[in-house]
This record gives C-alpha cells, sequence and structure tokens, in this order.
C-alpha cells in the first residue's frame, strides 16, 4: 500500500482528537438498547466497537515504539476490557478517561516521534504511519456504529481524508487483484462528495493509480463515504446499486465487476 499524505504533528493529533471526541459524544447518547445494537461488523454489537477502539487506545496509552518490529503489548487490552465490564455510567466515564490519557500523549508528539520506526499492522513503517491507520481504523468504525442507528456524521474533514488516502493507496490493488480489470483498460472512480474528488486507475501489465486518464472504459459515481465503506466491505453493493447510491457509465460489465468487488479489508 502507497504511504498517504505526510505526516504532521498537527495533522495526525488534530484527527485522533476528532476521533476520541466523536466516539465520546457517541457513547454520552446511546440508550441501552442502542449498545447492544448490531454494528456493521457482522459479529459484533456496538458495545464491542467500542470496546474494540477504545481497548486499543488503552494499550497504546503512554506507549512509543523502540523498532519498527514490535507491536504495541496488545495483551494488556485484556486489561481494559476487564475493567469494562460495568454499568453504563462508569462504562462511559472510563472510555473518556482512556481518551484523556492519549490526548495527552498527542500534546507531547514531536515530528521526530512521527519519524520513529515502527511496527504498523501492514509492516514495517513509521510511528506516524501508525497513527494514520489507527485514525483510519476509528473512522470507519465510528460509522459502523452510526450508519445502522441512522446516526449523522461529519465525513468531511482530517479524519475523512486520511480514510479515503488509505482506500485510494490500495486503488491499484483492488483494481488489478479484486476487481480483475483487464490489461489495457482504465476505470475513473467519481466521488461526487463530501470529499469530492476523481481517482483513476490504468491497467498497463500492471493496475496503478494514475494523476488522469482522458477517456476511462469504465466510470463509477459515488460519495466518499460510501466508497470508503464498500471498499472496508461494510455496506452491501447491491444495496447501493439498487438505491441508486452507486453507479456506473461506460462498459456496463466492467461497471457492474467493479461495483461489487471493491472491498479490500474488513
Amino acid at each position: 500500500m502507497n504511504t498517504p499524505e505526510a505526516d504532521s504533528v498537527d495533522r495526525i493529533t488534530t484527527a485522533l482528537r476528532s476521533c476520541y471526541s466523536a466516539f465520546e459524544a457517541l457513547c454520552a447518547d446511546l440508550d441501552e438498547a442502542q449498545w447492544s445494537a448490531q454494528s456493521l461488523c457482522p459479529e459484533w454489537t456496538v458495545r464491542d466497537v467500542v470496546d474494540h477502539v477504545t481497548s486499543i487506545e488503552a494499550v497504546l496509552a503512554g506507549w512509543m515504539p523502540q523498532d519498527d518490529r514490535t507491536p504495541p503489548p496488545f495483551d494488556a487490552a485484556a486489561d481494559f476490557l476487564r475493567d469494562a465490564a460495568t454499568d453504563t455510567a462508569s462504562y462511559r466515564q472510563l472510555v473518556s478517561a482512556i481518551y484523556e490519557r492519549r490526548r495527552n500523549d498527542l500534546a507531547a508528539l514531536s515530528e521526530a516521534d512521527l519519524a520513529r520506526p515502527s511496527w504498523t499492522p501492514l509492516g514495517p513503517s513509521t510511528y506516524g504511519r501508525f497513527l494514520e491507520i489507527r485514525v483510519f481504523d476509528f473512522w470507519v468504525h465510528e460509522r459502523d456504529i452510526a450508519t445502522p442507528l441512522g446516526r449523522s456524521t461529519e465525513d468531511t474533514g482530517l479524519g475523512a481524508e486520511i480514510a479515503l488516502a488509505e482506500v485510494a493507496g490500495s486503488l491499484g490493488y483492488i483494481v488489478g487483484k479484486k476487481v480483475g480489470l483487464p490489461d489495457g483498460k482504465s476505470i475513473t472512480f467519481d466521488l461526487t462528495g463530501p470529499l469530492a474528488r476523481q481517482l483513476h486507475v490504468a491497467v498497463d501489465g500492471r493496475a496503478k493509480a494514475v494523476d488522469h486518464v482522458a477517456d476511462p472504459d469504465v466510470t463509477l459515481v459515488t460519495d466518499s463515504t460510501t466508497f470508503i465503506q464498500l471498499a472496508c466491505g461494510r455496506i452491501d453493493p447491491q444495496a447501493q446499486i439498487d438505491s441508486g447510491a452507486l453507479t456506473w457509465k461506460g462498459d456496463n460489465e466492467l461497471g457492474d465487476r467493479a461495483a461489487r468487488n471493491l472491498r479490500f479489508t474488513m
């Protein structure tokens, strides 16, 4: 996967703080039935999603990578999950306390810290890259909760930009391996908003992102949030096709194939 846009302390810390605030706001406003509702993750309730993202932040509190091979002490997530077996009001306080610890960590970060070699779920990289992946994870999981509950989300801003960059960085793989676009063909993803842009991939021996395609064989049209959720396997392509949220023009067979095979992660 290509590395998204360059790291900076302000960019990363602002995005993560927004993620924490979004989850705190969700936790503050959920009733008991909503906590146990099914999320977009097949085996997780809403509470399970909050447990997941927050337990990882609990592991990261006070942690800094020392090399690019050693992961954070993920076993420590069990400590958070044990303490989380409590009433809803106390659970909200526990979640907020974890995020406050992480805000303190972020306040102390330097550009040199972001450049530290670090383990990441995608292989050796930097601590800044690791934190970008955390933003992506938070952004997607917030919608794993909000979408089935019918809650509105802020789909612009740094978190959205980082999440979209994560998908855009994998478009060569998605188009080449998942969609299987034939050699000599090209595709444009026309994202109508809230992050409006066009992303292009051409296949010349292998599929790769390019800056421009004059006359793509197929153009897939959808909004940026739907695009990211489809790429993460969170929503049903057929439902988006039926609703008109996902359309295409040009080669009909290639458009249909692309629309149904964007998923590259889960």
